[in-house]
C-alpha cells in the first residue's frame, strides 16, 4: 500500500504501475513466469479463450490509462524512456488483443504443441518439488490442448484461418507426441535422468506419476488435438494466403506492419525498399560470380554452390563442428567490438526431429531469467544438402554473438532496467541487431573467402526478399509461388529454405519485416554518428549506446542515439 506522500509522487506511481503490470503479466503466463526466473507459478500453464483474451485487454487499457494519469514531464530522463516504453507495450498489446490475434495461436512452426515437447528443456528439474511442479504441468496440458482446440474453432467460425497451404503435413509435427509408451514421449526424458539429490523411493514414485500423466494428461491432448487438425481445421482452413482476406484484414496487415517493424511506414513503401536492397545487395553478388569466371551467369554460379560437394557436411558431427568452430572463433574476437559482454554462456544443440522438417534453418533460445539455464543455439541438421558450410558464419553470427545470444543476454542483465524492460522485445530492433551481427563479421575478419562472403550476401538478401515477398503476398496480391520464384531468382538459398519460408511468412504476417528494416536503421545510426564524431567515433562504445539500454522500438533507439552523439561531441 503506497503511503499519501508516495501516491503523489509521480517516480513512486509510475514503478508501483510496472510492478502491477509486471505481477498480472507473470499470472497471467507462468511458462513466460518461469523463463524469466519466478518460480511461484511453475505448476501451472496459462489459460487459452476468447474470456481470459478479453479480461487481458481490459486490464492493459487500465495499466494504460493509469500510465496516462502520470505527469511524465515530472519524471527524470531515466523514468522518460521507461514510461515511453511502458506505453508502446501497452499500445502494441491491446492493438493485439483488438485485433483478435489470439485466435490464430499457432502458425505452421510454431505454437502450444511445438513449444510443450521441449518443456524439459526450460524448467528447473533439480528437486522433488521441481518434478512435481512439472508433473502437474503434464497433467494440466490436456485441459490446455482443449483450450486451444475451442479457441481455434471459434477462429474458424469467425474467418480466422491458416491458410491451408501452410498446413499441409502440419499434423507430422503432433504425431510424434502420440505414443503407445509413456515412456518413449519427449516427454518422459526427466524421469531417465534424475539428479543425484533425488533419492531411489522418490524416482520411483515421480516416475510412477510422470508416467500416469502422460498416458492420461498429453498423449490424450495430443490425440485430440492432432484429430481437430486433420478432420475439422485443416479441411476447413482457408483457400486465400493473404491476411488482408482476414476480416478487417487490411487494417489487420497494416497493424501488423507496424507491430514488427515499430515503425510508420506503409507495406507500398517497404515493398519498394526491399527491391531497392535487392538491386544494390544483386549487385554486390555480380561482382563475386564475374569473379569466378561465371560472367553474368548468376544462376550458373548459384547451381555450383548447390550441387558441389565440397560446400555440404557429410554428417550432422560436421556440421555442427564447423558451426562451433566459427564461433570460437567469434567470441575471440568480441572485446574488439563490444565494451560490455554478457557473463551468461551459450550451448548448440540440433534442432528436434519432430519439427526439423517444417523448421528454419537454426534459431535460438534465450537463457534462463534468473541465470539457471543458458542460452541455446539450436541448429537444423535435417536434409544436410540444404545447410551448405558457406552460410554458417552469417547464421551463426547472426544466432549467436554477437547476435541473438550477445544482446538479448546483455539485456537481461541490465540490473537496473524495471523487468518488463529486460524481459520486452522488439522485433526490429532484436532482428535488426542479429541481422547487423551478421556484417560485423566483415570488420574482425571473417567471410575471407568468397564463398562465405557470397553465403553472407545471400542472408542480407533474404531479408531484403522478405520485404518484397511478406508486403506482395499479404498486400499486393502475390501468389505463392510468385514468391517463390522471386527468391530462388536472386538468392542462393536452396529450394527446401526458400519454399519453408515462405510458408513462414504466409502464416505469420509482418514478422519478416522486422530484420531488414531494423537493420537499415541501425547502420544508417551507426553511419550518422561516425560522420558527426568523425575520429572521436569508437565502436565499442557506440554499441554499449545502442545495447544499454535492451531493445527498444526504433524511433526510441533513434533519439538514444542522437542524445549519444549529442553528449560525445566536442
Amino acid at each position: 500500500m503506497l503511503t499519501a506522500t508516495a501516491q503523489d509522487d509521480p517516480s513512486d506511481r509510475l514503478h508501483q504501475l510496472f510492478e502491477d503490470a509486471w505481477d498480472f503479466r507473470l499470472a497471467e503466463n507462468p511458462l513466460f513466469a518461469t523463463s524469466v526466473g519466478v518460480h511461484k507459478y511453475n505448476d501451472e500453464l496459462p489459460t487459452v479463450s476468447v474470456g481470459a483474451a478479453q479480461r487481458r485487454l481490459e486490464r492493459e487499457r487500465t495499466f494504460l490509462d493509469r500510465l496516462r494519469d502520470i505527469d511524465r514531464a515530472a519524471l527524470s530522463p531515466k523514468d522518460q524512456l521507461n514510461y515511453d516504453l511502458f506505453e508502446r507495450v501497452r499500445e502494441r498489446r491491446i492493438a493485439e488483443l483488438e485485433h483478435r490475434s489470439y485466435l490464430l495461436p499457432i502458425t505452421n512452426r510454431s505454437g502450444f504443441h511445438v513449444s510443450f515437447p521441449q518443456l524439459p528443456d526450460r524448467v528447473p528439474l533439480n528437486t522433488v518439488a521441481d518434478y512435481e511442479n512439472y508433473i502437474a504441468r503434464l497433467n494440466a496440458f490436456d485441459r490446455y490442448a482443449q483450450q486451444h482446440i475451442e479457441i481455434m474453432q471459434t477462429g474458424l467460425d469467425e474467418g480466422y484461418a491458416l491458410p491451408k497451404v501452410v498446413l499441409q503435413d502440419a499434423d507430422e509435427t503432433i504425431r510424434p507426441q502420440v505414443v503407445d509408451d509413456p515412456t518413449e514421449s519427449e516427454l518422459y526424458g526427466p524421469f531417465d535422468n534424475f539428479p543425484d539429490r533425488i533419492n531411489e523411493e522418490e524416482r520411483t514414485r515421480l516416475r510412477e506419476a510422470g508416467t500416469a500423466a502422460i498416458d492420461t494428461s498429453v498423449v490424450p491432448g495430443f490425440e485430440s488435438f492432432l484429430r481437430f487438425m486433420t478432420e475439422t481445421y485443416i479441411p476447413n482452413a482457408r483457400d486465400t494466403i493473404a491476411a488482408g482476406a482476414l476480416p478487417n484484414g487490411e487494417a489487420y496487415y497494416a497493424h501488423k506492419v507496424r507491430h514488427h517493424t515499430t515503425l510508420d511506414r506503409t507495406p507500398r513503401e517497404i515493398h519498394e525498399t526491399g527491391k531497392q536492397e535487392v538491386r544494390r545487395i544483386r549487385e554486390q553478388m555480380m561482382n563475386i560470380v564475374e569473379q569466378h569466371g561465371y560472367g553474368d551467369d548468376f544462376d550458373g554460379f548459384v547451381e555450383f554452390l548447390r550441387t558441389d560437394d565440397q560446400f555440404y557436411a557429410d554428417s550432422d558431427e560436421e556440421l555442427l563442428k564447423e558451426t562451433s568452430y566459427v564461433l570460437k572463433r567469434m567470441d575471440g574476437k568480441l572485446p574488439e567490438l563490444f565494451e560490455t559482454l554478457p557473463r551468461m554462456s551459450y550451448g548448440i544443440r540440433e534442432v528436434p526431429d519432430y519439427i526439423a522438417p517444417r523448421t528454419t534453418t537454426a534459431y535460438y533460445q534465450r537463457p534462463a531469467g534468473d541465470g539457471t539455464r543458458a542460452g541455446v543455439y539450436y541448429v537444423n541438421t535435417h536434409d544436410l544438402p540444404s545447410r551448405p558450410l558457406y552460410e554458417i558464419e552469417a547464421l551463426s553470427l547472426h544466432e549467436a554473438v554477437p547476435g541473438h545470444h550477445l544482446q538479448i543476454a546483455v539485456q537481461q542483465e541490465l540490473d537496473d532496467l524495471p523487468p518488463f524492460r529486460r524481459h520486452t522485445n522488439f522485433t526490429a530492433f532484436v532482428e535488426g541487431w542479429a541481422l547487423y551481427a551478421e556484417r560485423l563479421g566483415l570488420e574482425v575478419g571473417f567471410y575471407d573467402d568468397p564463398y562465405s562472403n557470397f553465403g553472407r550476401l545471400s542472408y542480407e538478401m533474404w531479408r531484403a526478399l522478405r520485404l518484397v515477398v511478406d508486403t506482395g503476398m499479404h498486400a499486393l496480391g502475390w501468389s505463392r509461388q510468385r514468391a517463390i520464384d522471386y527468391m530462388l531468382d536472386n538468392s542462393a538459398l536452396t529450394e527446401t529454405n526458400v519454399a519453408n519460408e515462405v510458408d513462414r511468412y504466409i502464416a505469420w504476417p509482418g514478422q519478416a519485416l522486422a530484420y531488414k528494416m531494423g537493420e537499415l536503421k541501425l547502420r544508417a545510426l551507426r553511419d550518422r554518428a561516425e560522420t558527426a564524431l568523425g575520429n572521436a567515433f569508437d565502436l565499442r562504445n557506440f554499441h554499449d549506446a545502442v545495447l544499454r539500454n535492451g531493445a527498444l522500438p526504433l524511433p526510441l533507439l533513434e533519439q538514444q542515439v542522437k542524445d549519444y552523439v549529442e553528449k560525445n561531441t566536442d
